[in-house]
């Protein structure tokens, strides 16, 4: 299949530190690739991953700006459409609104974000296009949208390292944001008796709360503060935790620290917000407590964690959340809607007309000349690109 992944224009593919959504763009480019397809990334020109790479920035356009994401979504398009993919899973909410002038290609748009009312009201003018939620919680929080599925994300195992014997401290990874909970996570680890070692970064929107709730208590003596991290610093982090903390105080709509926690068999312990209560399995992959005194209490020494299984909490995230299974899922989805639209196509093709001959639709012109079929199993395997280039380490 000829796929066309339409990233966004503020980081590249894959991010250096920060960047869920370019992250997850990364992992499925990979995975199809790994899987036969043939797929072309629109992203930035620093971008370093084995699909082609089309960019109409050289850089990074950091900090995010509507007007340079418009510009690069609405060149995508046109050059998606112009290359004949068979579909378009775009990352960007402009994409829904410049579909309006593709009828031959169908798209498909993750929602990567949590319930924006603004947004929102921009998704009821789309009733028909194809959605897909990262969790569960997501999609019930979002408008009635008619054509959704829920996909979790997923990532390659392989970066992340796994150990029976952790160290004594208890970790968190995140924004410096009151929704997020540093400043939570370090009152609980003081209170358990455990260090606590940091990273993260102030956004410009948190730097009010940061100042008076995170920065004063970054110098106490159980925290380490290891600023922001990318892999080399995130995978022995994660692999050495006792746990990982995650005080949330929102609904967040997936959390992919919390499945990175998981690959290195580093339990989580989180409150029960947003997507957590059907990521995080009790007893398995972490543990889901419902205040400060629970999360103290299931972190302490000598407490349940002393005998956490965490090869098998490995085992089971790598089932659950590992990137061949995200990608599967992608696969079959894309399949179903190529096969609603070519059916839609043909529909309207085989329409009677007034006249003796029914002209052909662009989409029935460029399948017959191309000679695809219907997606089949078949279908999803594709001759990759003789020359690709290298992957770079990810965060």
């Amino acid at each position: 299949m000829r796929i066309a992944l339409v990233s966004t224009p503020f980081l590249a593919v894959p991010p250096k530190d920060y960047g869920g959504t370019e992250l997850v763009v990364y992992e499925l480019a990979e995975g199809l690739r790994e899987r036969g397809h043939e797929v072309t990334l629109y992203a930035t020109g620093d971008s370093i991953t084995s699909a082609t790479v089309r960019s109409l920035y050289s850089r990074a356009q950091w900090p995010p700006n509507p007007m340079v994401d418009l510009n690069h979504v609405s060149w995508a398009l046109r050059s998606a459409v112009e290359e004949r993919v068979d579909l378009i899973h775009a990352h960007s909410a402009a994409a829904l609104a410049l579909g309006r002038f593709i009828n031959d290609t169908p798209i498909v748009y993750t929602l990567h974000h949590d319930r924006d009312e603004q947004l929102s009201d921009f998704y009821r003018h789309f009733p028909d296009a194809h959605y897909i939620a990262i969790s569960g919680d997501q999609a019930r929080r979002e408008i009635r949208l008619p054509r959704v599925d829920v996909i979790h994300h997923g990532l390659d195992p392989d970066r992340f390292e796994w150990t029976p014997r952790p160290r004594s401290y208890v970790c968190f990874v995140g924004r410096f944001s009151h929704v997020k909970g540093p400043h939570t996570a370090i009152d609980v680890a003081a209170r358990a008796g455990l260090p606590i070692r940091l990273a993260g970064e102030v956004h410009s929107v948190d730097r009010e709360f940061a100042s008076r709730e995170v920065l004063p208590r970054l110098d106490l003596p159980h925290v380490s503060y290891l600023g922001c991290i990318g892999t080399p610093v995130k995978v022995p982090l994660l692999r050495d935790a006792r746990a990982l903390l995650a005080p949330i105080n929102w609904n967040e709509p997936f959390g992919l620290i919390l499945i990175e926690a998981m690959l290195s068999g580093c339990p989580v312990v989180a409150f029960p917000r947003g997507s957590v209560p059907e990521l995080v399995e009790p007893g398995i992959t972490g543990f889901i407590v419902r205040n400060e005194d629970e999360m103290v209490e299931t972190i302490r020494p000598g407490g349940i964690l002393d005998g956490f299984d965490r090869k098998r909490c490995r085992e089971r995230a790598v089932e659950r959340f590992g990137r061949s299974r995200m990608v599967r899922d992608h696969e079959r989805l894309y399949t179903r809607i190529v096969a609603e639209h070519t059916a839609r196509a043909s529909a309207v093709t085989a329409a009677p007309t007034t006249d003796e001959t029914v002209p052909a639709t662009p989409t029935a012109r460029a399948s017959a000349s191309s000679g695809e079929a219907e997606p089949d199993e078949a279908a999803l395997t594709t001759q990759r690109p003789e020359s690709s280039r290298t992957a770079a380490d990810t965060v």
